[in-house]
C-alpha cells in the first residue's frame, strides 16, 4: 500500500506542514480611518511571515498598527492616512494618484487594508484613468483595474535584493521556507516509485513514460504535471 499524498499530509494540519503563527507579529494592513490621520514610526522590525520589514505605527489613538516599511522609512517619520499628499509611505486613494506614481500594498475593495504588491521590492504604477477605474500596472507586467475609492501606499516596498545573496547552505534553505509553511525539500515525482507518484517507476531511466498533460477535473492524486495545458512541445518558428 502507498503512502498518503502530500496534499493529504498538508490537510492534517500537523507542525511540519503549518506556519508557525507564534512568530508572527499579526495582521498588515491598511488602517480603516474616516479622515486624514498623522501615524508615526515607532520601529522597523522583521516578521518571519513577510519578506519586507514591517513598519510599526502609532496612531493618535495610542493604538499600534502594522504597516509594509516603503523604501527610505526611518523611525520617527511622520506617516498621513488618507491624505492628498504624494509621498513615499503616505496612504492616498487612488483616485487622488497622479499617472506614473508608484504604488504597492493597493486595496481590492475599499477598506479591505490592502490585497495587492505586498513583496519586497516591488512597485506598480498608475497609468491611466476614466471616471469609473484607475488602471494599474503591477509588477508582473499586467494591467489591472481597480476601484478609485480603493486605497494604495505611494512608493515602493523595502528589502529589494532580497534574493542576491546566495544560499550557501542546504540548512538556511530549510529555514527560509519553513517560516512560509513550505514543505521542503520537495522530492520530484520521477524520482518516486510508481505506487508513490503518477510520474514515478523507471528504474532503467528517468522518464515519466507517459504524456504528462492531465484534464483539469482529473482526480487528486492524478491531477500533476500540466494540468489543462494549452499547449505543449516544443514551439515551431
Amino acid at each position: 500500500m502507498g503512502k498518503r499524498l502530500i496534499t493529504q499530509r498538508r490537510g492534517a494540519g500537523k507542525p511540519p506542514h503549518t506556519s508557525p503563527s507564534h512568530q508572527h507579529k499579526g495582521p498588515v494592513k491598511l488602517p480603516l480611518v474616516r479622515e486624514t490621520i498623522e501615524a508615526k514610526v515607532e520601529d522597523i522590525i522583521h516578521d518571519p511571515g513577510h519578506t519586507a520589514p514591517i513598519a510599526v505605527m502609532n496612531l493618535p489613538t495610542g493604538a499600534k498598527h502594522h504597516l509594509l516599511a516603503n523604501e527610505g522609512v526611518h523611525v520617527g517619520q511622520t506617516i498621513k492616512i488618507g491624505s492628498d499628499e504624494i509621498t513615499p509611505g503616505n496612504v492616498v486613494a487612488l483616485k487622488r494618484i497622479p499617472e506614473g506614481t508608484p504604488v504597492y500594498m493597493i486595496e481590492a475593495a475599499p477598506g479591505d487594508g490592502g490585497k495587492f504588491i505586498r513583496a519586497a521590492g516591488t512597485a506598480g504604477a498608475v497609468v491611466g484613468r476614466t471616471a469609473d477605474i484607475v488602471v494599474v500596472r503591477l509588477p508582473s507586467g499586467t494591467f489591472k483595474n481597480f476601484n478609485p475609492n480603493c486605497r494604495a501606499t505611494i512608493g515602493v516596498v523595502a528589502g529589494g535584493g532580497r534574493g542576491d545573496k546566495p544560499i550557501a547552505k542546504a540548512g538556511k534553505a530549510y529555514h527560509k521556507v519553513r517560516a512560509k509553511a513550505t514543505l521542503w525539500p520537495r522530492v520530484r515525482g520521477i524520482a518516486k516509485n510508481p505506487v508513490d507518484h503518477p510520474h514515478g517507476g523507471g528504474n532503467a531511466h528517468r522518464k515519466e513514460g507517459k504524456p504528462t498533460t492531465v484534464k483539469r477535473g482529473t482526480p487528486p492524486g492524478r491531477n500533476v504535471g500540466h494540468i489543462a495545458a494549452k499547449r505543449t512541445g516544443l514551439k515551431k518558428g
